[in-house]
C-alpha cells in the first residue's frame, strides 16, 4: 500500500503555497515518470480517474494516466486565490468537490475564521474530508498549509486541525505555518498568531514554522548570486528552488511565487521518501516519533540545500560535505534562529540523490562536535535516503531540527501580543463574535508562556556534563 499524504491548504497564503506545491509535484513526477504510466509514486499525491464517468469512478491503478486529480482540499473564505488556481494551468487537477470558498473573507480576525466560519462550514468540511479520504487506501498524514497572521489561515486553519483530530485520530497531523514578519501589515496578526499557537500546541503532531523574512532573504541571496556572478558559471539562470521555469505551462510569476516555491520544495523533499525508492526510506510518522520527545515541543526548524541549481552534475565529494555544512548554517534556514548555539533535542536529515550511507555517517560524525545535543539523546539523529533527486539537481538535503532556538520567535510573538492586549486594542472586533470570550485570549497567552517555559527548562540543562547512558550490548 502506498502511504498517502493529504495536503489541505487553508487561507490565501496556504493556497498560494499549495498552488506552487502542486505545480512542482507534477513537474517532479513528469521528470521521473517518462512513460506516462500511473505508478505508486504518483498515487501518493494524485488519483488516476477516467473523467468520462464524471470523475467519480474508482481510481484506475494500472496502466496509462487518464486524468490526474490531486488528493487535496482547498479552503478559503474569499474566492480570489482559489479562482485563480481554477483558471490557471492546474485547473484540471482539482474539481469543485475539493473546494470550499466563501466571498467575504475573515477580515484578519482569528475569531471569524475559527468560531464563525468553523461552525458554519464544519459539516461541509467533514464531508469533503471523508470523501477525499475514502479514495486513500492507506492515509498516513494530513498536511495543513496555512499562515498564522491572517484570519482564515490562523482561525479556520486551526479549526480544521481540531476536526482532523476528532475525525481521523490515527492519522498524523503535520502543519506548515507561515509566521508573520516583523514588518507585518496586519495590525491584529499578534492576536491571530497567539490564538492559533494554542491550537497548534494542543492538536498538531509536528509543526514546521516558516518565517516570511527568511524566505525573503533566501530569494534575495539567490538573485545576488546570479546577478553578481558569485558562483560564476556554476549557477543556472533559473534557480529551480525559487523559479517556476519549466513548469507545466509558463505563467507570469507573481512576487510571492519565489518565496512560496521554497515552502513547496520543503514539502516535496519531506514526502520524497514516501513517494520514491531509496536505500533508507523515512516515513513521515517516523519523523514525529523520532524528533518529538515531548508532545508540545513539536516545532521543527527546517533548512534546505542547495538553494540554486548547479550547472555541473558531477559533484565532487567536497561539495557534498559542503551541502551538509550549509544545512547547518543560518543562510539556509526557513526560520531566523540560531540552532548551533541552542540545544538540539533531535535532528533528521533527508537526503535525495546518489548519496551513500557512508557519506551521511561521515558528515554526522564531522558535524556532531559543533552541535549541542541534550544529554539523554546524544545519538538523536534520524536519516533518510531517497534515490530520486529533485528536478535539476544531482542531490539535495533537507534538515529538520528539534531545537530550543525556536524560543526567541515565540518570545517575540508573546511581546507583540502583550503590547496590544495591555491596551485592549482591537479586542472588541473579536469579542462580538459568538463563542469568543476574553478567556480565549488569556488561555492562549498562558499556553504560549508555558511552551516558552518548557524550552527554558531544557536550555537550563545545556552545557551540563555529558552523561552517556549505559547501553545494552546487542550482538549483531
Amino acid at each position: 500500500l502506498t502511504r498517502l499524504s493529504l495536503p489541505l491548504a487553508v487561507g490565501q497564503c496556504g493556497n498560494q503555497v499549495g498552488c506552487r506545491f502542486w505545480d512542482l509535484a507534477l513537474r517532479e513526477h513528469a521528470a521521473v515518470n517518462k512513460k506516462g504510466i500511473y505508478d505508486e509514486a504518483l498515487s501518493s499525491f494524485f488519483r488516476n480517474v477516467d473523467t468520462r464517468s464524471g470523475g467519480d469512478g474508482p481510481d484506475i491503478y494500472k496502466g496509462k494516466i487518464y486524468s490526474l486529480k490531486a488528493r487535496a482540499l482547498l479552503i478559503d473564505m474569499e474566492e480570489g486565490v482559489v479562482n485563480e488556481i481554477l483558471q490557471g494551468p492546474l485547473r484540471d487537477v482539482f474539481d469543485s468537490k475539493q473546494l470550499i470558498t466563501d466571498v467575504s473573507g475573515s477580515g484578519n480576525n482569528w475569531a471569524v475564521g475559527h468560531k464563525l466560519y468553523g461552525y458554519q462550514y464544519r459539516e461541509n468540511i467533514v464531508e469533503k474530508l471523508r470523501k477525499t479520504a475514502e479514495h486513500c487506501d492507506c492515509l498516513q498524514c494530513f498536511f495543513i498549509i496555512h499562515s498564522m497572521g491572517g484570519g482564515t489561515g490562523s482561525g479556520l486553519g486551526t479549526f480544521v486541525l481540531n476536526l482532523l483530530e476528532d475525525e481521523f485520530p490515527e492519522v498524523y497531523r503535520f502543519v506548515t505555518s507561515v509566521y508573520p514578519s516583523g514588518e507585518d501589515d496586519v495590525i491584529t496578526s499578534p492576536y491571530n498568531s497567539v490564538l492559533a499557537m494554542k491550537e497548534l500546541n494542543e492538536h498538531a503532531d509536528c509543526v514546521l514554522p516558516i518565517e516570511n523574512e527568511s524566505l525573503f532573504d533566501i530569494v534575495n541571496k539567490i538573485h545576488q548570486m546570479i546577478n553578481f556572478g558569485k558562483l560564476g558559471s556554476t549557477v543556472k539562470q533559473n534557480s529551480l528552488v525559487t523559479s517556476s521555469a519549466g513548469s507545466a505551462k509558463t505563467v507570469q510569476e507573481k512576487p510571492f511565487d519565489a518565496m512560496n516555491n521554497i515552502v513547496a520544495n520543503l514539502l516535496l523533499n519531506l514526502t520524497s521518501s514516501a513517494r520514491f525508492e531509496g536505500s533508507l526510506n523515512m516515513d513521515l510518522n517516523e519523523i514525529s516519533m523520532n524528533l518529538v520527545p515531548f508532545p508540545r515541543l513539536h516545532y521543527l526548524v527546517s533548512s534546505l540545500t542547495p538553494l540554486y541549481t548547479l550547472a555541473d552534475v558531477n559533484v565532487p565529494s567536497r561539495r557534498l560535505d559542503q551541502m551538509f555544512s550549509d544545512a547547518f548554517s543560518r543562510d539556509h534556514q526557513l526560520i531566523q534562529a540560531d540552532p548551533k548555539h541552542s540545544l538540539y533535542l533531535a535532528c533528521a536529515l533527508l537526503v535525495r540523490g546518489n548519496v551513500q550511507v557512508s557519506d551521511l555517517r561521515r558528515n554526522i560524525e564531522r558535524l556532531k562536535p559543533s552541535l549541542h545535543f541534550v544529554s539523554w539523546n546524544q545519538e538523536g539523529w534520524k536519516t533518510g535516503l531517497c534515490s530520486v533527486p529533485p528536478v535539476g539537481h544531482s542531490h539535495s538535503l533537507l534538515a529538520l531540527a528539534n531545537n530550543t532556538c525556536v524560543k526567541p520567535t515565540f518570545i517575540e510573538l508573546k511581546d507583540k501580543f502583550m503590547k496590544l492586549y495591555k491596551k485592549k486594542a482591537h479586542l472588541h472586533h473579536y469579542l462580538h463574535i459568538d463563542g469568543m470570550e476574553q478567556s480565549c485570549f488569556s488561555e492562549a497567552i498562558s499556553s504560549l508562556a508555558d511552551l516558552i517555559e518548557e524550552y527554558n527548562e531544557l536550555d537550563a540543562t545545556k552545557g551540563g556534563p555529558r552523561i552517556d547512558p549505559s547501553r545494552l550490548q546487542i550482538a549483531v
